[in-house]
């Protein structure tokens, strides 16, 4: 049997940010799908630089692992900075980082995640695809009602009977913490895949890609910043704890 017969033969369809978590998504789907395209969204996000790492991180992933290169088919970037417009965050705002009185931070934008999976089912189907992969998480979150396994599971349900046509939603990420998400791309695709996630993804908060970590470029400080540096440390701990004494 070739490794074409072991992959699932539907299409699948990566909300991909640009980010970390929608990268390792990216690279999860490519391991375990014949065909995979990417969409991404402008909603007037505060660090759209994201956007621009998009494409390169795409182009990375395909030189660095040929065959998934060849089962990457098109990229969809659809523009949604009407979200931002009604939206009135510190994702959407020049305005400093903290708790609402809601108890969710103010980096919530509310509805987002059903909006992209709505628009993201209505392409799918377009484009033959039936499985929509999002790098959603309730392990390490911030509190996003929208990330949540029970919305998304509800949502699944929702677009499939809305579409009259099975609509799977896949979330690799949901009960992994940011050092197990380290560990997964690791598994995936070694040394090569998270120096690509290292050097071009873009995951803060600020849009800051002035310095670049260990973990990444970010301002350092921002709480998307802390959650991966954390995370990239932890992982590193228990991988330097799992190799064998000399």
């Amino acid at each position: 049997m070739s490794a074409l017969d072991s992959l699932d033969p539907r299409t699948a369809l990566v909300v991909f940010s640009g980010g970390q978590d929608s990268t390792v998504c990216l690279a999860w789907a490519l391991s375990r799908y014949t065909h995979v395209e990417t969409i991404g969204f402008d909603y007037g996000q505060r660090h759209r630089v994201e956007l621009h790492c998009r494409s390169r991180v795409r182009s990375e992933l395909s030189k660095a692992f040929p065959a998934w290169g060849e089962r990457l088919g098109n990229d969809h970037l659809l523009d949604l900075r009407l979200l931002g417009q009604i939206s009135d965050t510190a994702l959407t705002e020049t305005r400093a980082i903290e708790m609402a009185a809601n108890g969710l931070p103010n980096t919530f934008v509310p509805g987002r995640n059903l909006i992209f999976l709505n628009f993201a089912a209505a392409l799918a189907y377009r484009r033959g695809a039936s499985v929509l992969v999002g790098g959603m998480c309730e392990t390490d979150f911030s509190g996003y009602p929208d990330c949540r396994d029970n919305t998304l599971k509800a949502l699944q349900v929702a677009l499939s009977l809305g579409l009259d046509a099975p609509m799977t939603v896949e979330t690799p990420l949901m009960w992994l913490t940011k050092a197990q998400t380290w560990a997964l791309s690791d598994s995936l695709g070694g040394e090569r895949l998270n120096a690509i996630i290292t050097e071009h993804t873009h995951t803060c908060y600020l849009g800051d890609r002035l310095v670049r970590h260990a973990w990444g470029y970010g301002c350092g400080q921002c709480p998307a910043c802390e959650l991966r540096r954390d995370g990239h440390e932890q992982w590193l701990a228990a991988r330097q704890a799992a190799q064998p004494a000399n």
